[in-house]
C-alpha cells in the first residue's frame, strides 16, 4: 500500500499539474470506485463542471477543494468559488495517470475525467480498493470520510514528539513495530518506513513499545522524520504498483537498509538481514544494529 512518502508524491503531481482542470465529463468505469453517499450518479453530477483546486495530504488520503470557478492563486482556497471537496484512497494498488493524448483505457481503469482540452486524469487501480468520495461544501472531509476520524498527528507536525509517544505508549505491551502501523498513532507510517525508521534509531523492531525509554523516543522520531523526507526527495518506493502521475517508479526503493533485504548483508555493518512476520507484516531488521 502506499505510504506517506507515496502519497505526497501523488499529491504533489495533481497539484502542479492540475492548477486549470476543470472537469468537462467524467465516468465511472466500477461503482464500487466511489464511497460517498448517493454513489456514482451523484458523483457524476456534482463534479461536473467544477475546477479543481488545491489537493492537501492528511496521512494516506488526498483531499482536493473543487471550485465555480479558475482559482486565482492554487494555493490558497477561494471559500466564495468552493463548492465541495473530492477525496480519494488510492488503498493497495490505486494511481492517477494523466494523458495529454486519447490513450484506451486498461481493464483496470476505474474512473475517468477529461477537461475541455481532452487531456484526461485517470484512476487505474488493480485490485479495485481505492476509494473517492464527494463532499458537499456544508459538510466537511471529517464528517464523510470516517478514517479521518480517527488518525494521529502528522509525524513532521509539532504534535509529534518523544513526549507524545511517551505518553500514548506507556504500560503498552505490543511491539514497537506494531504501534508505528497504528494509523491513531501516527499517519501516514506503514510498513516500509517502520522497518526502515527503527534500522535508523538502532530499535529492535520487536522491542515492547511500553519499554522503550526518552532517548530512543527521541531517535525514533528523528528517524521517522529523516527517512521519510529522503524518500518524499526520491518520489516514493515502488517494488510493485506504485506510480506516479508520469508513471514513473520511485526510487527510494533502491536505497532501501533493512525493507525487502532479507538473507542480504547489512549496509552498515556486513550482518544478515533478518525477516520475521510481526502482528501479520513482513519485517526486517538488523540483529547487530538494532538492539
Amino acid at each position: 500500500m502506499p505510504e506517506l512518502p507515496e502519497v505526497e508524491t501523488v499529491r504533489k503531481g495533481l497539484n502542479d499539474r492540475l492548477a486549470d482542470f476543470c472537469i468537462e465529463r467524467l465516468e465511472v468505469c466500477r461503482e464500487r470506485a466511489i464511497a460517498s453517499q448517493g454513489g456514482s450518479k451523484k458523483f457524476i453530477k456534482k463534479m461536473r463542471g467544477n475546477f479543481v483546486g488545491d489537493w492537501q495530504r492528511r496521512g494516506k488520503y488526498l483531499i482536493a477543494s473543487m471550485h465555480r470557478e479558475q482559482l486565482k492563486d492554487q494555493k490558497k482556497i477561494d471559500l466564495s468559488s468552493l463548492c465541495g471537496w473530492w477525496g480519494v484512497h488510492l488503498r493497495m494498488t490505486g494511481q492517477f495517470q494523466l494523458h495529454q493524448k486519447e490513450i484506451p483505457a486498461c481493464p483496470h481503469t476505474r474512473v475517468r475525467f477529461w477537461n475541455k482540452e481532452g487531456s484526461e486524469l485517470r484512476f487505474v487501480d488493480v485490485r479495485s480498493f481505492g476509494q473517492m468520495w464527494w463532499i458537499d461544501p456544508e459538510s466537511t472531509p471529517e464528517k464523510v470520510m470516517s478514517g479521518l476520524r480517527n488518525l494521529g498527528p502528522e509525524p513532521f507536525s509539532k504534535n509529534f514528539n518523544a513526549c507524545y509517544l511517551k505518553q500514548r505508549l506507556e504500560g503498552k505491551s505490543r511491539s514497537i513495530k506494531s504501534a508505528l502501523l497504528d494509523q491513531s498513532l501516527v499517519a501516514g507510517t506503514g510498513n516500509i518506513y517502520a522497518d526502515e525508521s527503527l534500522f535508523d534509531a538502532g530499535i529492535l523492531p520487536q522491542k515492547k513499545s511500553g519499554q522503550l525509554k526518552e532517548l530512543e523516543l527521541e531517535k525514533l522520531c528523528k528517524s521517522l522524520i529523516k527517512v521519510l523526507r529522503i524518500s518524499i526527495g526520491k518520489g516514493g518506493t515502488t517494488f510493485s504498483d506504485f506510480r506516479d502521475l508520469e508513471g514513473v517508479n520511485g526510487k527510494y526503493g533502491g536505497e532501501a537498509w533493512v525493507y525487502r533485504r532479507n538473507k542480504k548483508p547489512c549496509r552498515k555493518c556486513g550482518a544478515i538481514i533478518q525477516r520475521e512476520k510481526l502482528s501479520g507484516r513482513s519485517t526486517h531488521w538488523c540483529p547487530r544494529c538494532q538492539m
